[in-house]
């Protein structure tokens, strides 16, 4: 048999990918962000209800991608003692893959506020005067951990009418570049115009800093996440910050405080997920319930593993408290762990708050109308509770459907961010030819 001896066309060599600059990488996601935002914020509540729905479907079909995702951060975290809290944002569980879903069909539920004109006015010339809530634009979204973060800002800003453009933190990269895929193609498929949900897929620590810079096409920066996040936003940001900074909570128990409510909700504010930011981390008790009280509590939370760090007072009422040391006050735990304070009386529990606090929850427990007015009126808080646990202080629970963080900020929103504190407003006028003289 003859061989054939003809050549055989050399395979084709596959073109290397171009990696592209950090700087042109950030201007192309920009741009197309941008590009989006003007096609969506006219989009109809019924085709972002309908996206809503599918980018719900997606997540759960998708579980296990998601959690195999979400194994490859996990094997590669760093799981020190003092990044407990951390780690448990981290996890994906199928519980909390259904929760995302849940939190999504929710947002599809609540009224659309684009167009809401809440207040008309008549001028004497006959004009009417209205403002008219409308999208803030591009929002960026620079977070860590917590995957998902990345659902519910992608479903508060799609049905506020924004594009967000998210960048998760490094831990947590696999977990959010698979569940962003597929919120992005879910969305896309039901009509949403590509690149309103864009997320940042590198790592790099430049691309926040160039991020941060570019106000032409960004209108909002969104941080969560610790000190060291905020530092290097405040750094650099030239857009516009509404922070979601660090929360040092506080729970007051009056003089006439009900024990058993007291002691329910101290638990609850400090046992329920103290890895969170509206846990309590600070707990403060008037003198004269302090020492009927506070040992049987103290006796609770030791029970369930909590380490009680107290100041003299608290030590001499229970000798088996750890004494608390400068700096526990004005700590954010995220973890079993509690600095209690005795006060002699109301003005001081205030004075403590006003001084330790981070503007996040702040909460009294009392039968006394009259000072829990007076705690309603002082207290500088995104969110203060009367008879009720800190962690309350959380969009689902205030009936938002979801929240995008919980602003620390003074201007435009605090506390937790839903529908509406992602919109701005613009003013109309209804005129029949009337003119300035």
């Amino acid at each position: 048999m003859e061989q054939d001896l003809t050549e055989s066309p050399a395979p084709e060599l596959e073109a290397p990918v171009e990696v592209l600059s950090p700087e042109d990488y950030v201007m192309g996601l920009v741009k197309s962000a941008k590009k989006a935002a003007g096609r969506l914020s006219t989009l109809s509540a019924a085709v972002k209800n309908e996206a809503l729905e599918a980018m719900a479907e997606g997540l759960e079909a998708h579980e296990a991608e998601l959690l195999a995702a979400n194994e490859k951060d996990l094997e590669q975290f760093d799981a020190t003692p003092e990044r407990k809290a951390l780690g448990d944002r981290l996890r994906l569980t199928a519980e909390r893959i259904r929760d995302m879903a849940a939190g999504l069909r929710d947002v599809a539920r609540l009224p659309d506020p684009l167009g809401e004109m809440p207040k008309m006015w008549t001028r004497p010339n006959g004009m009417q005067v209205g403002r008219m809530r409308v999208p803030i634009g591009v929002i960026g979204i620079i977070y860590e951990a917590r995957p998902n973060v990345t659902a519910d800002s992608a479903a508060l800003c799609l049905k506020s009418g924004n594009v967000c453009l998210l960048r998760g933190g490094s831990e947590a990269l696999h977990s959010n570049t698979a569940i962003a895929k597929v919120l992005s193609e879910s969305a896309e498929k039901a009509g949403v115009p590509a690149g309103a949900i864009t997320f940042v897929d590198r790592p790099e620590r430049e691309i926040v800093q160039l991020l941060l810079k570019q106000d032409q096409y960004i209108d909002l920066i969104i941080p969560r996440g610790g000190d060291s996040l905020m530092e290097t936003i405040a750094e650099h940001a030239t857009i516009p910050v509404l922070k979601h900074d660090k929360g040092v909570c506080h729970t007051y128990v009056d003089a006439d405080a009900d024990p058993k409510v007291a002691e329910h909700i101290c638990m609850n504010a400090k046992v329920q997920r103290p890895s969170t930011c509206n846990a309590m981390e600070t707990l403060l008790v008037h003198h004269s319930i302090a020492r009927t009280w506070l040992p049987h509590l103290i006796k609770q939370l030791t029970a369930a593993k909590v380490e009680v760090r107290g100041c003299a007072k608290t030590c001499q009422l229970c000798p088996e408290v750890k004494p608390a040391v400068e700096g526990d006050f004005g700590h954010e735990f995220l973890d079993l762990i509690l600095a209690v304070k005795v006060v002699k009386h109301m003005d001081e529990a205030l004075e403590h708050i006003a001084t330790f606090g981070s503007r996040h929850t702040e909460a009294i427990v009392t039968k006394d109308y009259s000072r829990a007015m007076r705690f309603l009126r002082e207290v500088d808080a995104g969110a203060v509770l009367v008879n009720a646990s800190t962690r309350l202080n959380d969009g689902y629970q205030f009936g938002l459907g979801a929240e995008i963080g919980i602003s620390t900020s003074r201007l435009h929103a605090r506390g937790p961010m839903g529908l509406e504190e992602l919109t701005c407003s613009k003013f109309v006028v209804l005129g029949s030819g009337q003119i300035r003289e």
